[in-house]
């Protein structure tokens, strides 16, 4: 897909591939609409401030198709985020997690902690999810839960009734890890979802003209 930067991208960000994938045999096959990837774009377009380049995929819960399709999108599309939604539960064809792991040069298992971290503020049904992330190349990819509200919540953290965050957004930590793994710089809108990085890894802002 042509590349489409964030309502209030700056002109000096990075561009960013990103892969998004929504997981479903139902969904793949037509028979209702799939909401995985509108909501992935919803969220990260209004989180990022880089021009993002998309590459999307809708496929079935078929493990060795699941694995093709993040090889590809890392390997051939250069992505430099994936993330799936969809088929992480206990379900015999919840088969994403593995597929997965199958394609991972290195498992990060403090996203799928801290995935489950959050999603237990919301449901205790959480502790069925087997989300993981995992590095291949120079790549991140993130397995995500596969309802809308589910994914911004997992990305956004959990706040209190006053709006403070008591809980942080798996995504504060995808930035520097992509910064890690020798991907381009994310900028975030801070209204959206405040990256985390060391002092020393931050770059100043540009000087007001």
């Amino acid at each position: 897909m042509n590349p489409s930067p964030a309502s209030d991208a700056s002109t000096s960000a990075e561009p960013l591939r990103i892969g998004i994938v929504s997981i479903s045999d139902r969904a793949s096959s037509g028979i209702y609409e799939d909401k995985g990837l509108p909501a992935l774009r919803d969220w990260l377009g209004r989180a990022l401030r880089n021009p993002i380049h998309w590459e999307e995929r809708l496929i079935p819960d078929d493990r060795l198709q699941i694995a093709s399709v993040l090889i590809d999108l890392v390997d051939k599309q250069h992505c430099d985020l994936v993330l799936t939604t969809g088929g992480t539960g206990p379900a015999p064809r919840d088969v994403t997690p593995e597929a997965t792991l199958d394609v991972a040069d290195r498992e990060m298992p403090g996203f799928g902690e801290q995935m489950r971290r959050i999603s237990l503020h919301f449901v205790p049904t959480a502790i069925l999810s087997r989300q993981t992330a995992v590095i291949r190349g120079r790549g991140l990819i993130i397995n995500l839960p596969g309802q809308p509200k589910s994914i911004a919540e997992t990305l956004e953290g959990v706040r209190d009734s006053a709006g403070v965050q008591i809980v942080p957004g798996l995504f504060a930590a995808v930035p520097y890890c992509i910064d890690l793994i020798g991907g381009p710089y994310i900028e975030t809108d801070p209204a959206v979802c405040v990256a985390f990085r060391p002092k020393s890894a931050q770059r100043l802002a540009p000087a007001a003209a």
